[in-house]
């Protein structure tokens, strides 16, 4: 649970074994036991990606129309993840997983797949993670993050919140698209089983929660998938009779639905054709290229960012002014991560948002996530486990840690406007845009805006002038696209 936020820099306890004293877990006040709990805890909560994502980025079709299969994404999607999560588990010691974005794959899909060949996307997706971990390594992501005022950090959290538990209400279709307007409660109305399920699980996992029950998120998915599996053995028909939103419940009734072998065969897909990327990427032409790269850029950096700021907000591990330690050390493994993504044609890798259902169990260090990558391992075999839990299962998690981190928005001072303002910029946008990159801008272009106004420009960190046009130009991409199109 999360009823103690110890201080980043507390000492809740003497170290007992190098693990302990490597990963500071005493330090923070928490347990191996409980990181596990936590690892498992955010697992669960991601899960939904090695399914999901194949289906985004394994049916889209490139410039030639060839797709890269459901199989084959799905298995590299869990060992990407998995690796990464490892990765930023030692090198950062904090609590945040790592996996294919939501979102980003959409942009790779969608956006430049139909341009070129995937082998040129997963190139591009590579020149992206190498310009971000430059951009690490010379402290320059670190001088962003510090830059962001504290008040403004705390609304990206807060946002982050917001958006989390819409992920859950939509991905478990609680809350559709509606008619006439933009969501609507369910179909109209709250109808069929599966929104049942999600209803049932979110009121125990509620209940366990405020009765403090330790692993309550954990149990809360377990009870809910298991009444998942009763409710589609007994009233389903083996397909998709009942509705649910993405994965159908049922126990495997053969060794052969357990165990799949993995299928790695679009790894390296990025070196087909070599490497002479002007030449590659000459008949969509240099402009163009560079738009889509800094689109990725832009989105991967502050989607990362916010999340990071959400989380550590939620594990008591930021200081007084939204700062935490070792940031250097996390944003490094976030770039790995989409430099292993585009090496292993998975998408861009990001850190999660879920990872604030880990957070919610008490895990505190890196252990939780080389503990969920781990698992992601253990998935790569075992995809129809991993397709066990539905959406209406886990998602009930997303939106009690979306209750956990509401409850800093008291943390911001909305007696100063442009605090105040860029805050509420940054909370609305998130969830209403889906993104968490659009808040972020939103939030610090109406900060930089409203201190200007107030004549207070000086004020305004130089880094978040710079920031503030470079959003500028993303959003107004459209028309810059008209104008070199």
């Amino acid at each position: 649970m999360n009823a103690s936020k110890p201080s980043p820099t507390g000492t809740a306890g003497a170290p007992a074994n190098p693990v302990d004293r490597f990963f500071r877990v005493s330090e923070r006040g928490s347990t191996v036991a409980t990181e596990i709990r936590g690892g498992l805890a955010t697992f669960f909560a991601m899960a939904y990606i090695v399914v999901l994502n194949p289906l985004i980025i394994g049916t889209a079709e490139d410039v030639n129309g060839q797709t890269l299969g459901i199989p084959e994404i799905a298995a590299v999607t869990a060992l990407v993840a998995a690796i990464s999560c490892v990765i930023m588990g030692i090198v950062s010691r904090y609590p945040f997983a790592i996996a294919a974005g939501m979102g980003l794959n959409a942009v790779i899909a969608y956006g430049l797949a139909p341009l070129m060949p995937w082998a040129d996307v997963f190139l591009l997706v590579i020149v992206e993670g190498l310009l971000l971990l430059i951009l690490v390594l010379t402290g320059f992501r670190t001088a962003v993050f510090a830059a962001i005022p504290a008040g403004i950090k705390t609304g990206i959290a807060v946002g982050v919140g917001l958006f989390l538990a819409l992920i859950g209400l939509v991905n478990a279709g609680f809350v559709q698209a509606g008619e006439g307007t933009p969501v609507q409660l369910g179909d109209g109305g709250l109808n069929g089983w599966p929104i049942l399920i999600f209803v049932i699980g979110l009121l125990i996992s509620i209940a366990l929660y405020v009765r403090k029950v330790r692993g309550a998120l954990l149990i809360g998915i377990v009870i809910a998938t298991i009444l998942a599996i009763v409710v589609e053995t007994a009233l389903g028909d083996g397909g998709d009779a009942l509705g649910w939103g993405l994965t159908v419940p049922s126990l495997p009734t053969s060794t052969g639905e357990l165990v799949a072998a993995p299928d790695f065969s679009v790894i390296g897909l990025f070196a087909d054709g070599g490497f002479n990327v002007i030449a590659r990427w000459s008949d969509i032409g240099f402009a163009t290229v560079v738009m889509l790269v800094f689109t990725l850029l832009l989105a991967d950096f502050f989607d990362t960012m916010g999340t990071m700021v959400g989380v550590a907000h939620q594990a008591g591990l930021a200081d007084e002014h939204g700062n935490m330690a070792n940031t250097r050390e996390v944003l490094a493994a976030d770039a790995v991560g989409t430099l292993l993504g585009g090496a292993g044609s998975a998408s861009v890798n990001t850190v999660y948002a879920e990872s604030a259902a880990g957070v919610g169990e008490g895990a505190r260090t890196g252990i939780a996530p080389i503990v969920t990558g781990a698992l992601m391992l253990v998935a790569t075999l075992f995809t129809p486990l991993v397709s066990l839990v539905p959406f209406e299962a886990a998602t009930p998690v997303l939106v009690i840690v979306g209750f956990m981190m509401m409850t800093q928005v008291t943390n911001i001072d909305f007696k100063d406007p442009a605090i105040g303002l860029g805050a509420f910029m940054a909370i609305i946008m998130m969830p209403f845009t889906y993104s968490i990159a659009n808040g972020i801008g939103f939030g610090l272009l109406t900060y930089t805006f409203v201190r200007t106004v107030q004549g207070q420009g000086r004020q305004v960190h130089p880094l978040l002038w710079l920031i503030s046009l470079v959003f500028l130009i993303h959003f107004a991409e459209a028309p810059i696209y008209a104008l070199i199109g």
